[in-house]
């Protein structure tokens, strides 16, 4: 058989030339699971989970210890002649670059430049033990460094350091009348920050062992966005008084941002223009030539290491110079040989930092899984994130007692390790030694830097930050829920401070959430004619309602909160309450009821199936023995009476008409539902059921039937039989079932009574 050809005149698609045909039976769930055979689910006991998971092997304990030093895995594997070279190259580079920009992010701590190196050496140590990406590059990150800071002010700020006599101040200013002890200030400060990242760390353990990695998916890609959006702003705020030495108080908490505005530019007059012009020659220069690696990053082997080769320019010229001593410039001072003893966490300040810690160890987390997911994808590996939990953990726990902050990663600093042909953590390792290096013979070559080089060097890593905000459009146009979502969390982080920021962010995105859920999306289908498909009736012209029957859709699971507006909207669908109906429709039957009783009304008899007719008698008679009967005295035999709600009724009660003999429910879309909607969906049904109108339940998945009959769902009036598997099978039984008469029509319904029974007629 030829294949066809189309012509460039063809508009329709291959698809629509090609109907198909589908033969099968009409299935409700009980045939289906019959003719299929549906299996019992296997429920193991608790005993048989444990020994499963517990059990232990040759290879299932190598596999245990693989998965918690993935080194012993992919090291036993490493091609020597085909990565060393590269790795050797990216981890020279890297070093480089984790050397400047530890020392610059130790300012955002307010500790001392040389705590950022043991910050960019230690945890690599651990992680490349641990971690399961390649490609990243561990060490300090601007946003958690800015969140161990704020801590370290709040607890250790200048003022409990003040002493009496004449001296310099903070930022080289005079004080008046007393003096800052540097050196307790120092030591308190770099305790706090390594107590709290020691907390960090554990945090994350606990969190790796517990297997609970998932809670960072609820950081979803706005709120991360408008996160770390507004610490770019607290850490630029926090630099540009850095920048412009000028003195200012320490602030934390809300408004921290305007109070360190306020004092900048109260103190504006006070600004060094050695430290300003070398400050803003370093941002201009770092971020051009930034750009030039970034345009020609395809041209380039490797990128220029401009903030290595400004800051080794910048303190040459500030030896050179003599800035500090004949212009005042605020400089590095003292960076010790060496590494500082190991000590232990202060304990008693741990109940003090432990909300502020567990936000820090999430967001710590959440940015370097965020991170190695996106160069694991790109090199086609996978990473494991409940291990790198685990591995940030002990990272943040070793490197904390050896008087070092936090560790996550940066993107820039990745960046650089994956674009200079970093192929493992070998890389991490050299990069180690490259800070190693520097700690130990080169440290003390860098003491002339002016702290505003280094400042100018952070605000210059900024940029990636804050062109996040250039997102904000495209989030309005493709959900507005998320663009809520990326401004709440900005606007809360600047104003109210990073951890409470972070904390009111989580908790509106989850309002979003709920809001959707509270509230869904509901719609009432119609069939396109000809075909077995079912869309709201709203979007199509060439669509149709089914005759006597509603099909009503809910797009989201069903639990507590919704079940509320689920009901309404149902009834707004179907154009009734049900629950007024069966009251109304009781209510007249007691009026006509009164009304036989005195007399008022008569009737007849007529095979045993009884009318109303209001205002005249019928003579048609097949079963009642002749004779003559008074009026009002006709009698009462106990038969079976069928009120016609669609007429006039002999009484002045207005009862809702119902339009519709049946109606269905399409479950498609409903993946959840709880105890309290299945007890209010199998209610609903029963009010409609008294009233006439039957339900069926359709496209349910087999999670939602288990968790029907889990919960009770099914009763005597409530059957399994109301299940089918798609809306079209319900619709082409309900419509089978009224051709053969075997489905009463709502607008009649039988009512036994053995007062009331006959033909109507109205004496007044």
């Amino acid at each position: 058989m030829e294949a066809p050809q189309w012509s460039g005149m063809d508009a329709l698609p291959p698809e629509n030339l090609y109907p198909y045909t589908v033969s099968r039976p009409i299935y409700s769930n009980p045939t289906f699971e019959e003719d299929n055979e549906r299996q019992a689910r296997e429920e193991r006991t608790l005993r048989e989970r444990l020994s499963r998971t517990c059990g232990c092997s040759g290879r299932q304990a190598l596999k245990v210890v693989k998965g918690v030093f993935p080194v012993i895995d992919w090291l036993s594997r490493y091609p020597i002649r085909e990565w060393l070279p590269s790795d050797v190259i990216s981890g020279v580079s890297t070093g480089l670059v984790c050397s400047l920009q530890g020392l610059a992010y130790a300012l955002l701590v307010s500790v001392a430049p040389v705590y950022g190196l043991y910050s960019a050496f230690f945890p690599i140590l651990t992680y490349f033990l641990l971690g399961t990406s390649r490609h990243i590059s561990v060490g300090p990150f601007p946003v958690t460094c800015l969140m161990v800071g704020s801590v370290v002010l709040t607890l250790a700020p200048d003022d409990h350091f003040l002493l009496p006599g004449n001296g310099t101040g903070v930022n080289g200013t005079k004080a008046d009348g007393i003096v800052v002890d540097m050196e307790a200030m120092e030591a308190q400060r770099i305790m706090v920050a390594s107590s709290m990242t020691v907390l960090v760390g554990l945090f994350q353990v606990v969190m790796g062992l517990l297997q609970v990695g998932f809670l960072v998916r609820y950081l979803s890609d706005p709120l991360v966005g408008g996160f770390t959006t507004a610490a770019a702003f607290h850490v630029l705020i926090s630099q540009l008084k850095i920048v412009l030495s000028v003195p200012t108080n320490n602030h934390s908490g809300c408004f921290s941002i305007l109070y360190t505005l306020i004092d900048v530019f109260t103190n504006i007059r006070q600004t060094n223009r050695a430290d300003l012009v070398a400050g803003l020659l370093t941002i201009v220069i770092v971020m051009a030539v930034k750009e030039v690696n970034t345009k020609f990053r395809h041209k380039i082997p490797v990128p220029i290491p401009i903030e290595v080769i400004v800051t080794v320019v910048a303190a040459g010229i500030s030896y050179a110079t003599e800035l500090d001593s004949r212009y005042g410039a605020s400089i590095v001072h003292s960076i010790p040989r060496g590494f500082a003893p190991a000590q232990p966490p202060n304990i008693a300040l741990l109940w003090n930092i432990l909300g502020s810690s567990f936000s820090t160890a999430v967001v710590g987390y959440a940015v370097a899984v965020s991170v190695a997911k996106v160069y694991a994808a790109k090199h086609d590996y996978t990473i494991d994130g409940n291990q790198e939990l685990i591995a940030f953990g002990f990272s943040n726990v070793f490197c904390g007692c050896f008087s070092s902050f936090v560790a996550s990663t940066a993107l820039s600093r990745t960046a650089v390790q994956e674009s200079t042909g970093g192929k493992s953590q070998m890389a991490g390792i050299i990069s180690a030694v490259m800070v190693m290096i520097v700690i130990l013979a080169l440290g003390h070559l860098l003491e002339p830097l002016q702290k505003s080089v280094l400042a100018a060097i952070v605000i210059a890593n900024l940029k990636g930050m804050f062109m996040q905000v250039t997102e904000v459009p495209t989030l309005w146009r493709q959900n507005r829920a998320d663009c809520f979502i990326w401004l709440a969390t900005c606007l809360a982080s600047v104003v109210l401070g990073l951890d409470v920021g972070l904390l009111a962010g989580l908790v509106f995105e989850m309002g979003t959430v709920v809001v959707r859920t509270q509230f869904p999306a509901c719609s009432t289908l119609g069939n396109i004619p000809g075909t077995n498909i079912y869309r709201n009736m709203k979007d199509y012209k060439n669509i149709a309602e089914v005759p006597g029957i509603k099909i009503f859709k809910c797009n989201a699971p069903i639990y507590f909160a919704n079940i509320d507006y689920f009901k309404e909207r149902l009834r707004a669908t179907v154009g009734f309450d049900s629950v007024r109906v069966f009251k109304k429709r009781n209510k007249a039957l007691k009026k006509i009821h009164k009304l036989i009783k005195k007399g008022k009304l008569r009737a007849t008899e007529v095979r045993y199936s009884l009318i109303i007719d209001n205002g005249f008698e019928s003579e048609r008679d097949s079963g009642r023995e002749s004779g003559q009967v008074e009026d009002g005295d006709w009698p009462v035999p106990e038969v079976e009476v069928h009120v016609d709600w669609a007429m006039e009724l002999p009484v002045r009660v207005s009862v809702p008409k119902v339009q519709i003999h049946s109606l269905v429910l399409d479950f498609s879309a409903v993946s959840f539902l709880d105890v309290v909607a299945v007890k209010s969906l199998r209610l609903v049904i029963k009010e409609f059921l008294r009233i006439g109108v039957n339900v069926y339940i359709a496209g349910c998945d087999d999670e939602i039937v288990w968790k029907m009959e889990a919960l009770a769902f099914f009763d005597e009036e409530v059957i399994r039989d109301l299940l089918f598997l798609s809306v079209h099978d319900a619709i082409l039984f309900i419509k089978l079932e009224t051709a053969n008469g075997s489905m009463q029509d709502a607008m009649v319904e039988g009512v036994r009574d053995p007062e009331i029974c006959g033909l109507f007629s109205d004496f007044n």
